[in-house]
């Protein structure tokens, strides 16, 4: 079961300009998803890089239960799976691969789990080339492979920018049954996206960006 994940009168700003964040606080429960909304440059994928520690606040905490996420962040990643708007992934390296050495690093790796990838890459209808390089991709290849990389270890915390970007329909679908999947058995997902629509059903919250808001 995953832990609440806490915002603590969060503010970040870059140089000497307007805060982007000012003054947030927010708890995130278990067995929740929740949607960040608000126009371009509100601030959604800024929150996604401070939840992910990719990114540090100029003032406040983000705690996952009793944990300084950015004091501990080998510690706290260890529990969570991101999407990020724009992926990284190694280029060298298979999605099959890619998602083995997932496993083997965080110590997930069991007899099942060629099984598991498998399973996960057909739910997700990667099947053709699984086994081709990352680097030889279409952006809705690489975008099937970063949600089966967010997902594959099973972790307790989702962070997802614009996951269902570059998806066709049934790829989406698939993904929706697996966040209400992962949702229902604990999970902690904060989600920013356009396709609002697609997601609103599973939404449990919302936590509007841009204007500031009294929490």
């Amino acid at each position: 079961m995953a832990s609440s994940l806490t915002l603590d009168n969060i503010t970040k700003r870059y140089g000497d300009g307007p805060a982007v964040l000012d003054g947030r606080s927010r708890m995130f429960a278990p067995g929740t998803l929740t949607m960040l909304i608000g126009p371009n440059g509100a601030g959604k994928s800024t929150l996604l890089r401070l939840l992910s520690v990719l990114s540090y606040p100029t003032t406040g905490t983000v705690r996952y239960g009793d944990l300084d996420v950015h004091a501990h962040p080998y510690q706290y990643l260890a529990h969570t799976g991101i999407v990020h708007a724009d992926a990284h992934l190694p280029e060298h390296l298979s999605a099959v691969e890619l998602l083995e050495w997932i496993l083997r690093s965080r110590d997930h790796w069991s007899e099942d789990s060629p099984n598991h990838i498998d399973t996960l890459l057909h739910r997700l209808q990667l099947d053709e080339r699984r086994h081709n390089l990352i680097g030889t991709y279409s952006s809705g290849m690489t975008q099937k492979t970063q949600i089966a990389a967010a997902l594959v270890a099973e972790p307790d915390v989702l962070l997802m920018d614009e996951p269902l970007r570059s998806l066709d329909t049934e790829t989406t679908d698939a993904t929706i049954a697996l966040l209400e999947r992962f949702v229902d058995e604990g999970g902690l997902a904060v989600i920013a996206s356009h396709l609002t629509d697609a997601l609103d059903a599973l939404a449990d919250a919302t936590m509007p960006l841009g204007a500031r808001k009294t929490a």
